[in-house]
């Protein structure tokens, strides 16, 4: 049983939770809880540490049937290890995931992507994949600069979705936008400027969803390249939404539509 935090697997753990160039240098990322774990798919689990309280429970027993191969380590080590105020004591290395542009337009039907730049905080980018699994959207893109969705904050927020929707970052999400327009879907900014409300507009071709960063929107540059600009009407003195609530409202409107 590890019993140090200067014990090298520990460091690397934290290493690995705490910093996005680590995580993308190995290649792994950290999920913790029971659920999040049960959720993975076992062939991408690199390793799996579990605390001694977590091993000496009973009710442990199946979990750990299921994972045979694990590394113990101490209450006090786990929570060096944990992201979480109130660890639950099963953390797993993960590898990460490998897409690119034809896997999220591979999926049957309908493309229905969405496109985020320059986002930048973890439960935003979480919420949106969490959200996006349920309204159907068919893959994530994002500008290299929106937060790293190996975050530990990030991969919370998702509560799974992170295994199950495609995604990948572009290095220039200009040339990603022509792309996909070349491709033939149709690109809607929400924006201020927008003429029309999201409903009034037709989701069910194949579509991509351009969502801006939290306090600047979308740069004038991607916003130009939209087929449509799309405005989310607003009551009382609220000006817009955040981004995660926003991107949730236009993805389920196109799941509603393609449902009628």
């Amino acid at each position: 049983m590890i019993s140090s935090t200067k014990n090298e697997q520990v460091k690397t753990v934290i290493e690995l939770k705490k910093k996005a160039k680590a995580r993308n240098e190995a290649k792994l990322f950290v999920v913790e809880g029971v659920r999040m774990v049960s959720e993975l798919p076992k062939e991408r689990t690199e390793k799996l540490y579990v605390s001694e309280s977590f091993l000496n429970n009973p009710e442990n027993e199946k979990f750990l049937k299921e994972y045979p191969r694990y590394e113990a380590v101490t209450d006090s080590v786990f929570a060096a290890m944990s992201d979480t105020q109130t660890p639950q004591g099963v953390l797993a290395l993960i590898r990460q995931y490998e897409y690119g542009i034809d896997d999220v337009l591979k999926a049957d039907g309908k493309a229905h992507l969405m496109i985020l730049e320059n986002l930048q905080d973890p439960g935003n980018l979480g919420t949106i994949l969490r959200a996006g699994e349920g309204a159907g959207i068919t893959g994530l893109i994002m500008s290299r600069d929106t937060v790293d969705i190996y975050n530990p904050k990030v991969i919370r927020s998702t509560m799974g979705s992170v295994f199950r929707v495609p995604f990948f970052y572009t290095d220039d999400i200009f040339k990603t936008a022509q792309e996909l327009k070349n491709r033939g879907i149709r690109l809607f900014a929400a924006h201020l400027g927008g003429k029309n409300n999201y409903e009034q507009e037709d989701y069910k071709g194949d579509v991509g969803f351009l969502i801006g960063n939290e306090g600047n929107g979308l740069t004038d540059e991607l916003s130009d390249m939209a087929d449509t600009w799309v405005k989310i009407p607003m009551a009382g003195k609220v000006e817009s939404l955040n981004a995660a609530i926003a991107a949730s409202i236009l993805m389920f409107e196109t799941a509603r539509q393609r449902r009628s």
